[in-house]
């Protein structure tokens, strides 16, 4: 599909919109962009726009439907699949202005917040409160909205759950500028297709976020984290699944290495508590009393220790728990920082079947002759590996990675998994998202998209 270009004449519509000062135009847009964290794709908008409320989305979105110009949402740019990439040109919008914490509703456990909100500004925010907003993805820099677009995660979905599971109710601008809510301050609702639930996830291809509705929920009083190192990374992994039948329920499980603890410990410049494994899981509980707490980690900690775990390392206070999660927060940039480029699957597959994805993604780095780091959710199936280009030549790299990612992406598949657990499809990932959905799946999808935005305006060129 062929958009419009700008002229000068959109420009003008928009700045007497929002305002000249709210925008930039073609070449004085600042590179950061033209791409997400994804880093290897690169298109620049023609019109980079910062509104400051809904009704100025609205005017924008009907002025570029009607004129058959792409339009893709921006939030913090901290993707990894090129969703917030402008591959059409046309208007990028950017919610850098709409960044207001709304209002804290108490009795109703909710938090009224604009799409610009950062995570760590939310959870600052609530924590004041004793409430907490439990979905907790790696990038906490992340916007809120960027979060609902993708899903996200992160390392407390093992208990909590994920974005969707706290997603109240949102405002959204519909590509032809209707301005409608999905939702609201309720708890059940069984009345007619739950569309709110379909903007979570659509990586702003079905509509623009513009307010939303998290439920919060009392912060626990305590946690505990338990650093259990394993003389193998098979070893540990296995364990868990016996961990998830203990129902214990811990906050999180998460899984490294040794490579990875080590291309962390160079980029923060400080050591891990431990040095004597190869493979460590990392689990925190978290309750109202510290003997709940123990009664649940100490029923899982005879159990990592009858699987040959070498110690259980108890982190109970506040100093140590930084120290540990600081760590596992900075993996991603440790990796990065110790390749010349790399590239993301984000697959998620049952968590009986980790271990066994594990080591295949060991012999796809035999067999394909390309180094791979990877750590993870493991309570929840959802594994990051990354492949990493060193010294490759570019031509070399991405052969060598696009056969990885087939076979990577086809035994996700195999495996009962899918495509991403919670970074999206963006651009990156549309080719193995056809292949595991299949075409009926994806006939359902594109009537869906078909539904929402029929002159296909609103991030073209995404997930489908």
């Amino acid at each position: 599909m062929s958009y419009k270009q700008l002229t000068q004449e959109d420009i003008d519509y928009i700045a007497s919109v929002c305002g000249k000062e709210n925008m930039v135009v073609g070449a004085s847009i600042h590179e950061d962009f033209s791409h997400d964290e994804l880093g290897d794709l690169h298109r620049s908008p023609e019109l980079l726009v910062s509104p400051g409320n809904a009704p100025e989305i609205s005017a924008i979105l009907k002025y570029a439907n009607e004129k058959r110009i792409a339009v893709t949402p921006r939030g913090q740019g901290t993707g990894l699949v090129g969703g917030a990439v402008a591959l059409h040109g046309g208007i990028m919008i950017s919610t850098a202005r709409m960044n207001k914490i709304l209002e804290l509703d108490q009795n109703n456990l909710t938090l009224t917040v604009e799409p610009g909100v950062l995570l760590m500004e939310i959870a600052a925010y609530v924590e004041q409160f004793d409430l907490f907003y439990p979905p907790d993805p790696g990038e906490k820099s992340a916007s809120i909205g960027g979060n609902i677009s993708t899903n996200a995660g992160g390392m407390r979905a093992v208990k909590y759950g994920v974005t969707r599971d706290y997603i109240r109710a949102v405002e959204v601008v519909l590509p032809g500028g209707e301005i409608t809510w999905f939702g609201g301050k309720i708890v059940k609702n069984s009345s007619g297709y739950s569309l709110k639930d379909l903007i979570v996830g659509s990586e702003g291809t079905l509509g623009f976020v513009t307010r939303a509705i998290l439920r919060l929920l009392p912060k626990p009083a305590k946690a505990i984290s338990l650093l259990v190192p394993f003389p193998s990374l098979d070893r540990a992994i296995e364990t868990v699944p016996l961990i998830i039948q203990s129902k214990a329920v811990p906050t999180a499980i998460e899984y490294m290495e040794r490579a990875v603890i080590e291309n962390s410990e160079d980029f923060l410049g400080k050591k891990f508590p431990d040095s004597s494994a190869d493979a460590y899981l990392l689990l925190t509980f978290d309750g109202n009393t510290r003997e709940d707490i123990e009664k649940d980690y100490e029923k899982v900690a005879h159990i990592c220790l009858d699987q040959g775990a070498l110690d259980i390392l108890i982190s109970d206070t506040q100093e140590r728990q930084e120290m540990i999660w600081s760590a596992r927060g900075a993996f991603l940039e440790a990796i990065k920082a110790s390749t010349s480029e790399m590239d993301e699957c984000d697959v998620v597959v049952p968590r009986n079947r980790v271990a066994e994805f594990v080591k295949f993604t060991r012999q796809i780095e035999a067999e394909e002759s390309i180094r791979i780091r990877s750590f993870g959710h493991a309570g929840d199936g959802n594994l990051h590996v990354y492949l990493l280009r060193d010294d490759l030549s570019r031509e070399v790299y991405r052969e060598r990675l696009q056969k990885s990612f087939e076979r990577l992406y086809r035994k996700a598949g195999e495996l009962g998994g899918q495509v991403s657990g919670e970074h999206g499809i963006g651009f990156a990932k549309r080719l193995y998202l056809e292949e595991i959905a299949g075409d009926v799946q994806l006939h359902l999808m594109r009537q869906i998209k078909l539904a929402f935005d029929p002159n296909n305006i609103l991030n073209p060129g995404k997930v489908i």
